[in-house]
């Protein structure tokens, strides 16, 4: 029975280890939930004022003269995602260090005539006649540089989810291409202004706060780029 025990103890504690040096190999995520304050701030309400009967400007949802910008929740935004980056990070790092020691030899000297004294006095000559040299020197040299550009530009239509009660709307949106078995997968949100929104409803990804854009393929190619799980979890727990 304690053999049983400790079998499923040194199991479970198996399971933790290789969980634990696995937390860092999962693929990169991005959380789509909205911001807290566009949780928190209530929807705006809208009330319906009095128009009269004859009003040329028209009635209803879709009115002839009417802004056709998007206003209302459900409402179609084009978001035109054109995000590009560029950095370049370079250092180095020259340390050096020389250290130098050195010890003399050293006389003693008698000034009495006894000679047991001079005997002394000479024996601890001959053992004095040692010197010491030490030198040590430290080096350290290194140097590293990084360059990235990136680009991508493409056009996602989001829906209004919200309109904030300061005039501001919290959108999403998703598209999903299937294309000979690759999967490309486009997801936007965030929150924008009204006042921002172009003549054509659109809507630059620039203009977008707390703006999280995800873009990925998914299929064989993806699969075959991607390193198996045991190599994975050899490059995580292996120290050299």
């Amino acid at each position: 029975m304690r053999k049983s025990i400790l079998a499923i103890i040194s199991i479970v504690y198996v399971i933790l280890f290789f969980t634990g040096c696995t937390a860092n190999l999962t693929n990169p995520e991005i959380n789509f939930e909205p911001p807290k304050y566009a949780e928190q701030m209530p929807a705006r309400e809208y009330k319906h004022d009095f128009v009269s009967t004859g009003s040329i400007f028209g009635q209803g949802d879709n009115p002839l003269f009417a802004d056709h910008k998007a206003m209302n929740v459900n409402d179609l935004v084009t978001v035109v995602i054109s995000e590009s980056s560029s950095s370049s990070l370079s250092g180095s790092k020259d340390l050096s260090k020389d250290d130098a020691t050195s010890l003399g030899s050293f006389t003693f000297g008698a000034t009495g005539g006894n000679a047991a004294t001079n005997a002394r006095v000479a024996t601890l000559n001959g053992l004095s006649q040692i010197s010491v040299n030490g030198k040590t020197k430290n080096a350290f040299k290194g140097s590293g540089a990084a360059t990235k550009d990136a680009s991508f530009t493409t056009t996602v239509s989001a829906r209004i989810v919200k309109v904030l009660a300061n005039g501001n709307y919290f959108i999403s949106g998703k598209r999903e291409i299937l294309i000979d078995k690759q999967k490309q997968i486009i997801q936007i949100s965030g929150v924008i202004r009204l006042y921002d929104i172009g003549q054509y409803n659109k809507i630059s990804s620039a203009q977008i706060s707390d703006a999280k854009i995800l873009y990925k393929i998914e299929g064989d190619v993806d699969r075959a780029t991607q390193q198996g799980w045991g190599t994975s979890i050899i490059q995580a727990i292996w120290p050299f």
